[in-house]
C-alpha cells in the first residue's frame, strides 16, 4: 500500500499523473453510501430492495425494531414519499415513515441462538424460571396433582385440564372477563 502511494506521488511529481490521482479521489468521493454497509439514514433514502436492521418507529425515537444477534428486514417499495413499506424478521410488512432512520446491514453474531446453555443455573442467570408441570405437583400445589405414579388423572378419574386456581381450560370455557350481553 505504501509503495502505491509513493508511485502516486512520483507520477504526480513528474506531472504526468495528475488527472489520474484526481480521477481516484473522485471515485473515493461517489461511492455509493447506499451500498455501505454500516450507514445509518432516513428509509426514503436507500433503494428498495436494501437489508436494513436497527429500524425507528417515529422520526428520532431511536432504533426500536430489528435488534437481535443475526436478524435483518428488507425494505419493499414506496407506495407515497412518506411512508415506506418493510418486511420484518418475522414476515410481517409493515409501513413506516420515510423520515424514520435505519442502518444497513445485518445484525451481528447470527450464531447466538445456537448456544448451548451448560446448566439450570445459567439459564437463571438470563432470568428464565423453571415450568414444572402440574402432574409432577402435589395436590395443595396444583389441581393435576397426586396420584400414584404417573398418574394422568391425578387422583380424581376424569378431570379435565385445570388452571393451578381451579379453572377448565379446555373445551371452550370462558376465562376472561364477560362482556355486557344485549
Amino acid at each position: 500500500m505504501r509503495s502505491f502511494f509513493f508511485f502516486l506521488l512520483t507520477i504526480d511529481v513528474a506531472g504526468n499523473a495528475n488527472s489520474l490521482r484526481g480521477d481516484m479521489m473522485k471515485q473515493l468521493l461517489h461511492l455509493d453510501i447506499n451500498s455501505q454497509i454500516g450507514s445509518c439514514m432516513p428509509l426514503g433514502a436507500m433503494r428498495i430492495g436494501t437489508i436494513i436492521h436497527n429500524i425507528e418507529l417515529n422520526p428520532g425515537q431511536g432504533g426500536k425494531m430489528v435488534r437481535a444477534a443475526g436478524t435483518s428486514a428488507k425494505i419493499l417499495k414506496e407506495p407515497s414519499p412518506t411512508i415506506t413499506v418493510v418486511q420484518l424478521p418475522s414476515g410481517v410488512v409493515k409501513k413506516i415513515d420515510s423520515r424514520c432512520r435505519a442502518t444497513i446491514g445485518i445484525v451481528s453474531n447470527p450464531s447466538h441462538k445456537d448456544r448451548k446453555l451448560r446448566k439450570a443455573g445459567q439459564s437463571r442467570w438470563l432470568g428464565r424460571r423453571p415450568t414444572v408441570r402440574g402432574v409432577a405437583m402435589n395436590p395443595v400445589d396444583h389441581p393435576h396433582g397426586g396420584g400414584e405414579g404417573r398418574s394422568k388423572s391425578s387422583g380424581s378419574l376424569g378431570r379435565v385440564s385445570q388452571t393451578p386456581w381451579g379453572k377448565p381450560t379446555k373445551g371452550g370455557y370462558k376465562t376472561g372477563p364477560l362482556k355486557r350481553r344485549k
